[in-house]
């Protein structure tokens, strides 16, 4: 489906699709339901030797190792210091489990394909890279994360 609105903004119409909406900071922002394995509580993360800011560092969720990114540092937005009522939610990017840092989850959207809105053209990396598309849910917009850029050496990685 996001590929679809990348390659023809027009015609992303068609079936729904299930969002699940997250803030970050003062922002809303979602990810396609379809990738999200879990949603689970803020829990410390042992720290990586020379990652990324982003990069919290790594969890064990029940045998996988996997790296947790703190979504308010890689959006460019203030640091996140969690506490317990912070959350993970646990996506696929490719193959791999990944854990995005967010304040709170919204809600759990169904909207048509023809809802999500291309980003506008803006001298920004960070939204031309991280914003897949937009989706006016009442009087907010919430931005659409693209998932396979949310960590560059995954996608440098992929074939």
């Amino acid at each position: 489906m996001l590929e679809q609105l990348r390659n023809d903004p027009a015609g992303a119409q068609g079936p729904s699709i299930e969002l699940i909406t997250f803030r970050v900071g003062e922002q809303d922002f979602c990810v396609e339901a379809v990738k999200v394995k879990e949603i689970r509580g803020w829990t410390p993360a042992t720290l990586l030797p020379d990652s990324p800011a982003y990069v919290r560092g790594a969890i064990n969720l029940r045998g996988a190792i996997l790296p947790i990114v703190d979504l308010a540092v890689r959006l460019e937005l203030a640091e996140t210091a969690p506490t317990p009522r912070h959350v993970v939610i646990v996506v696929w990017i490719g193959k791999q489990l990944v854990g995005l840092l967010v304040d709170a989850v919204c809600d759990i959207l169904s909207v048509p394909g023809d809802a999500l809105q291309p980003t506008p053209s803006v001298k920004s990396e960070t939204v031309a890279t991280l914003v897949a598309a937009l989706v006016t849910v009442g009087d907010r917009m919430v931005a659409l994360l693209a998932l396979d850029h949310v960590l560059p050496a995954l996608e440098e990685a992929a074939p």
